[in-house]
């Protein structure tokens, strides 16, 4: 359980180092930062991704703040700082149609629809897919107006 362990148990998310501190998630959704020097937990949220066993994101740099994509679909822009988590915007991008379920045919206890595909950034937009779709939606501000 996330309250049981001290470090950072990252699964499916790469985690991030900025300076002296790593960012990731851990293998039950937590977001966590922790001083890369001495490793101890410096915070801990509960905001950017399900608290659910496999729970992930995928961090992509956009200056001085991070494009993320969660397993639930939602895209968010966020700053991941020494104090904690910063969010600056979200929004639903696409439906997650997977399953987390391991086996064959069985439904398991953290079993749950999750998007665990990492999408890919070209010329202001995204790019992003499910099992279902694929999707390309614009990230300039000017289409939008």
């Amino acid at each position: 359980m996330p309250d049981q362990t001290d470090g950072l148990h990252a699964l499916i998310t790469t985690p991030l180092i900025i300076g002296d501190y790593f960012y990731g998630v851990g293998s039950y959704g937590e977001l966590r930062g922790l001083d890369a020097r001495t490793g101890e937990r410096v915070w801990m949220s509960d905001e950017m991704t399900a608290q659910a066993r496999w729970g992930a994101a995928f961090f992509v740099r956009h200056g001085d703040r991070y494009f993320v994509n969660n397993d639930d679909g939602d895209l968010m822009i966020a700053q991941f700082t020494p104090e904690g988590y910063v969010e600056l915007d979200r929004t639903r991008l696409i439906e997650a149609d997977g399953s987390s379920g391991i086996g064959s045919g069985t439904r398991l206890r953290w079993d749950r629809p999750v998007n665990w595909t990492h999408p890919a950034y070209a010329n202001r937009h995204i790019v992003h897919r499910n099992n279902s779709e694929i999707i390309r939606v614009s990230l300039a501000a000017s289409d939008y107006e």
